[in-house]
């Protein structure tokens, strides 16, 4: 575990990610967010049920099928699906969440906290923060 206070350090210091929420669509968040990870040399799994891979990654199923060394995730859902994403994180044991805007919900940030997960919530994007770019 980190010890850094900064969240978004913390967040960054794992040693993969999971990307809750990628998808096939280059166009969608879900697919951006996944590039930047891998623009930026970053281990990046895509959570999405629905695909067998993503930009050459093969995906799991849900947060519970994360390999054990993933202890950070990007949440890229409606609300109410980054709840029940933040319920499985809690029984995985991850210790960082990153609820993309538009995926925050007051209850999820709430059971983050609850259960001392390093939450943020706050408007951050993880495509700004990476550098990500198009391409």
């Amino acid at each position: 575990m980190n010890t850094t206070t900064d969240p978004i350090e913390s967040f960054l210091a794992a040693p993969a990610f999971g990307v809750v929420g990628a998808s096939s669509r280059r166009h969608k968040y879900g697919n951006k967010v996944l590039r930047a990870y891998q623009q930026n040399g970053l281990a990046a799994i895509p959570v999405n049920p629905r695909e067998e891979s993503i930009e050459g990654v093969d995906c799991v199923a849900s947060v519970l099928d994360l390999p054990q060394h993933v202890n950070s995730i990007s949440i890229i859902t409606p609300p109410a699906v980054t709840e029940r994403v933040v319920d499985e994180a809690i029984r995985k044991g991850i210790e960082n969440v990153w609820m993309q805007p538009g995926a925050e919900s007051e209850a999820a940030v709430a059971a983050c906290r609850l259960a001392g997960i390093n939450v943020i919530a706050d408007g951050s994007c993880v495509l700004v923060v990476l550098r990500y770019r198009e391409g």
